[in-house]
This record gives C-alpha cells, sequence and structure tokens, in this order.
C-alpha cells in the first residue's frame, strides 16, 4: 500500500530530527518510473548515487561518473517530484580541487537537477568544501570509510577502519564532516562496532552501507537489492527480490512467443 499520500515532505530538517529516534531508511534511483517506485514505498531518502557509473553505465568504477551525468539522472528523478528528500551525489573531481568549483557543481545539482542536497566524500581533507557549500544554502550529506571515489587510493573496495590507526581517522573524518555543518553521513564499509562508536559519539544521523545495525538508518543501491545488477553483489546487501533473473524469463518468454508466432494475438491487435 502507498505511504506517499498521507505523509509530508521529507526535508534536511526532518533528516536531522531523527537521529537517535526513528529509524532512517534511504534508496538510490536514477530514472523516473524507479523513483516513483521508490519513493511510494515510503523511502525517506532517494539518493542519486554515482553507483549510476556502474550500475546503469557499466563502468568498472564510480571515478568515470561526470557532473553531467549526474544533473541529467537527477533531473529524471525529480520529475517524479517525491515526497522523499532528494539527496545527489557530487561525482569524482567535482569537488576538493577549488573551492569555486565545487559550488558550482553542487549549484548545478540542485538549480539544474532539482536535488535538495548534495553527498560527498571525504572527512578533514573536505571540511572546507562542506562548511563553503553550506554558508551558500546547499545542505550537504557527508560519506566516509570506504569511499568509492577512492578506490585506486585504497587499492580496491575494502573495508576501512579494521585497525584501531584507521578506526580513529574515520572517526576523526565523521566529527569533521559535522563540524563542516553537514545534516547527515553516510558510514560505508567498516566495522559494526565501528559504525555504532560513531553512532554514539557525533550529533548528526549516521546512514549505514556495510556499516552494521546501530546507525541511525541504513540505504541500499536499489539494483543491488532487487538483483537487477548480478556483476557482483556485496557482502552488506540483501536481495530483497530477484527481479533480474524474473525479467530475464520474462524476455526469454516474449522471445519464444514471438518466433512460435503466440504474440502478438488478436487482443493485442489493432
Amino acid at each position: 500500500m502507498s505511504t506517499v499520500s498521507t505523509r509530508r515532505k521529507i526535508t534536511t530538517k526532518t533528516i536531522r530530527a531523527r537521529k537517535g529516534k526513528t529509524k532512517i531508511t534511504s534508496l538510490t534511483a536514477y530514472d523516473y518510473p524507479i523513483a516513483k517506485l521508490v519513493d511510494e514505498s515510503g523511502v525517506d531518502v532517494i539518493l542519486v548515487g554515482d553507483s549510476l557509473g556502474m550500475v546503469v553505465l557499466g563502468y568498472p568504477d564510480t571515478t568515470h561518473v561526470t557532473v553531467d551525468d549526474m544533473v541529467h539522472h537527477t533531473k529524471a528523478v525529480s520529475r517524479a517530484k517525491p515526497n522523499a528528500l532528494l539527496v545527489a551525489d557530487l561525482p569524482f573531481l567535482s569537488f576538493g580541487v577549488t573551492r569555486r568549483d565545487t559550488i558550482y557543481n553542487a549549484g548545478r545539482l540542485i538549480r539544474e537537477g532539482g536535488a535538495e542536497a548534495v553527498k560527498l566524500e571525504g572527512g578533514e581533507r573536505v571540511l572546507g568544501d562542506i562548511r563553503a557549500l553550506v554558508e551558500c544554502q546547499i545542505p550537504v550529506m557527508g560519506h566516509v570509510g570506504l569511499t568509492p571515489q577512492s578506490v585506486h587510493a585504497f587499492g580496491g573496495f575494502r573495508v576501512q577502519g579494521k585497525k584501531e590507526a584507521e578506526a580513529d581517522q574515520v572517526l576523526r573524518d565523521a566529527v569533521a564532516v559535522q563540524e563542516g555543518g553537514a545534516f547527515s553521513v553516510v558510514l560505508e564499509g567498516i566495522p559494526a562496532c565501528l559504525g555504532a562508536r560513531i553512532t554514539q559519539e557525533i550529533d548528526i544521523p549516521t546512514i549505514g552501507i556495510g556499516a552494521g545495525p546501530d546507525c541511525d538508518g541504513q540505504v541500499l543501491v536499489t539494483h543491488d537489492m532487487l538483483n537487477l545488477f548480478q556483476d557482483f553483489t556485496p557482502k552488506f546487501v540483501k536481495v530483497y527480490t530477484d527481479l533480474g533473473n524474473a525479467s530475464l524469463e520474462a524476455m526469454e518468454r516474449y522471445c519464444q512467443e514471438v518466433r512460435d508466432g503466440i504474440f502478438p494475438s488478436g487482443e493485442n491487435s489493432f
């Protein structure tokens, strides 16, 4: 049953107020029809993630995604007019280089794409960028731990914060995101105990993805949880329904019916 008609618009203030109270739910969307479905589910945050580079565009990682890509897909999602908060990723090298470019690129996602907030990866090293965006009235969601745009620096998609020094750095990064004025922070690919520790020690909501059950909320890539992207499935993903194989079976049946002359039938013809 749809929950959209009975709920109010979710804002950054709504998400901020959920800290320690009601768990926050988030899923990705990259186009209009999926955005409609995701919003109808009653999710709190729709993320137009740069994960689209892998699950939609077929790139090996997210570093190939451009600002133009993000604007294009964010526009499509925003046309669904979701009640969920719409957040868009700042892609690789669109921030953290010059402050002016950071503000300009984030502004494009808001003004052209229709996003209501932006997400950027990093902690202490991007503190100034977060502050600059917040000063420009652009709400920011942080992202620390396993930051996919750093895949080459990390030497692959590896869990972060296993060692004490690494864990302390992830915590400092989360604190920096908070100090910069972000309204929430994604914790990705870290031990569950560290996810719990950070959630307890900072005042803004934490949204986990592979960060354990004690975060203030969770986010998943929709294509992963529906098994629409089958190149690989991260350990932290739970497949809720297998639309990938169901879709394949439907397409195979269509092909066979066309070859056998079953489709189109009289009821499918004018």
